[in-house]
């Protein structure tokens, strides 16, 4: 998907992993977006794997933090992040496949979290488990990132479906930035150097680059998913892969 939106051009798009595809199952990841004047909410989520019902969990939490957050004031901001994240998980407790009708049912719908809340003043990114943001300025040689975050294992890591969710919260202020980048776990891989300490220049400079370049919606999607999907991508994180693109000015 690429909409513009005054000074907002954004280009996102979520591609099946070929463990997926191999197993004839949907993509589990979910993105959303909205705009209002100068506010941008966006939200990327990855439904697990071992939850029965992770894409909905991962759509649930999109499309409420956007209708949430981009309405009324942004005083006090992190606040209406965890209210949203609470509005989220309600409707879960009451979806009609949670049996329980209760919180031991959020199990089934389990998925990270990676969002930003942004206006012409700055912004901040809010994010549980894996999956990563990035804040790119070009005048600005440095850069803001929330990094993934794993449990004791590297293959576990944290869910807004989780009993203690909010431990795992963690929010990430930034200043004027003339890109965002908001991916699932399947892009870490190859968008960070091992152990995320870095970005990887080699993935995020080209992209950023051409997706500011680039006005064709088209275009720029399919390359977006060319590059999400290409062998090399595959091979090194064979999961669902989904990655939001802001340019900003």
């Amino acid at each position: 998907m690429m909409n513009k939106k005054q000074n907002m051009h954004i280009v996102a798009t979520s591609v099946t992993g070929p463990y997926h595809r191999a197993k004839n199952l949907p993509c589990q990841d979910f993105y959303a977006h909205a705009c209002r004047g100068d506010r941008l909410v966006a939200v990327v989520s990855d439904g697990a794997g071992s939850a029965r019902y992770g894409k909905i969990g991962a759509k649930t939490v999109c499309d409420t933090l956007c209708d949430i957050l981009i309405s009324g004031s942004l005083h006090n901001v992190r606040q209406k992040v965890i209210d949203a994240l609470e509005a989220a998980r309600q409707k879960l407790i009451y979806h009609r496949f949670n049996k329980s009708k209760s919180e031991n049912g959020l199990i089934d719908f389990a998925a990270t979290v990676v969002g930003t809340v942004y206006t012409k003043k700055g912004g901040l990114f809010f994010h549980i488990g894996d999956g990563a943001a990035i804040a790119l300025n070009d005048s600005h040689p440095h850069i803001i990132v929330s990094r993934p975050e794993n449990g004791l294992f590297s293959c576990e890591t944290y869910f807004f479906t989780m009993d203690d969710w909010k431990d795992s919260l963690r929010f990430t202020p930034f200043d004027k930035a003339n890109s965002l980048m908001l991916m699932t776990d399947g892009v870490t891989s190859f968008a960070f150097t091992k152990g995320f300490d870095n970005i990887e220049n080699g993935f995020v400079e080209p992209i950023n680059r051409f997706l500011h370049s680039e006005s064709n919606r088209r275009k720029a999607v399919r390359a977006l998913n060319n590059t999400l999907d290409a062998p090399r991508a595959c091979h090194l994180n064979p999961d669902d892969k989904t990655l939001l693109w802001v340019g900003l000015r």
